[in-house]
């Protein structure tokens, strides 16, 4: 079929098979910086997360210093994990391991213990034993604009300052450190991580699925979402401002914006799998979680002024509504592309013209996956 200058998108069963998942896995998920949290939610010395990055179990922390460290969930003895996502371990065991008063990791099997930065400091009933040799297995950790990333193989980490290229300098007005979480939803999503992507990327779509969008953003249902100035800043109608319903909010626009900023609206996506929404008094950042080749996770934090989210009045909801009805139209409209792809009709899709953002997510998957992937 000639679909003129139409270019293919990545092949259909990339989207759902196990093998191309698994590639995936290896040589992007362990290897890319990848977004797992916000910084505020380890506010002090001693406090973690135990976080599931792509089927790895991993412990984020901060040190008795204050400073972030990661490390394998699991004992350098024996394997076992050392906490629980639960917090409980099995019944009737007498000691249930884990960060220990914010001072050390305890393994609830042999009693080892680590201190926060990961080195070996008790083996009960091991005389001579030189501790020094043995540390829990590192995992890289950076942080930028108040998100924290992880690097599951940090002796072969690419440089971060790589990874974030121009966005720092992009949206560098916008306060994102300084800003703490108002409001978080999670989405399951039964669609793949790339499709997610490629919707994100573009508004071809935006007139046929976010009709309350484009109420409020006319500009993305104009010429099928063609011609879109990212750099400056999507307009919105007449009289509105914001990603609300009304398009307007008690909430003041972040210090040090620029007038197109206060006006207008931004978008960054960072691969592999961070999107940033920036309205003038809010942010929404999605953090995607692949779980397997046809479902993912989306975490969806609502980042506010931390003087806003203190205030007596403050109420979230006119922006989260908002959001949560766009994502909701998205994931939908994404799910329903991931069953079409298993037709046995369907080999690979195509992008329209207005689509060209998209293309990235097909260069840089073959780029990670290696030339032998493009055969399958």
């Amino acid at each position: 079929m000639n679909l003129g200058n139409l270019e293919p998108t990545l092949p259909s069963s990339w989207y759902f098979s196990e093998d191309i998942y698994a590639r995936e896995k290896e040589r992007i998920f362990c290897r890319e910086w990848l977004c797992v949290a916000r910084e505020e939610q380890l506010p002090g010395p001693g406090d973690f997360l135990v976080l599931d990055v792509v089927g790895e179990s991993i412990i984020l922390l901060r040190n008795r210093q204050g400073v972030l460290r990661c490390f394998y969930n699991v004992c350098r003895h024996r394997g076992a994990r050392l906490c629980r996502t639960d917090g409980a371990g099995p019944p009737g065991l007498a000691v249930q391991g884990g960060v220990i008063v914010g001072r050390s990791i305890l393994c609830p099997y042999h009693q080892w213990a680590y201190d926060l930065d990961g080195r070996l400091v008790a083996t009960p009933h091991m005389p001579g034993f030189d501790k020094s040799s043995v540390s829990l297995y590192p995992v890289g950790v950076e942080s930028w604009g108040g998100f924290v990333f992880v690097n599951l193989t940090p002796a072969e980490a690419g440089a971060f300052s790589a990874q974030l290229g121009e966005i720092p300098q992009r949206i560098c007005r916008y306060p994102l450190a300084d800003l703490r979480i108002g409001h978080t939803i999670t989405y399951n999503v039964a669609a793949n991580w790339k499709s997610i992507c490629e919707n994100y990327n573009e508004c071809y779509h935006c007139a046929g699925v976010h009709p309350e969008l484009c109420s409020v953003v006319p500009a993305f249902r104009e010429a099928g979402g063609a011609g879109l100035d990212w750099l400056r800043g999507i307009p919105h109608r007449d009289g509105a401002t914001t990603f609300t319903y009304s398009g307007t909010t008690t909430r003041r626009a972040f210090p040090g914006l620029n007038e197109d900023e206060q006006e207008r609206h931004k978008g960054e996506v960072l691969y592999p799998n961070l999107f940033v929404s920036l309205a003038k008094d809010h942010v929404a950042a999605f953090i995607l979680q692949p779980r397997g080749p046809e479902q993912t996770d989306i975490v969806c934090h609502f980042l506010f002024e931390p003087a806003a989210i203190h205030a007596p009045e403050f109420d979230p909801q006119d922006a989260v509504e908002f959001w949560d009805i766009t994502n909701r139209q998205d994931w939908g409209i994404c799910e329903s592309v991931q069953r079409g792809m298993h037709s046995r009709v369907h080999q690979h899709g195509y992008y329209a013209p207005m689509e060209d953002y998209s293309l990235d997510i097909r260069r840089y998957v073959r780029e990670r996956l290696g030339p032998e992937s493009c055969t399958r």
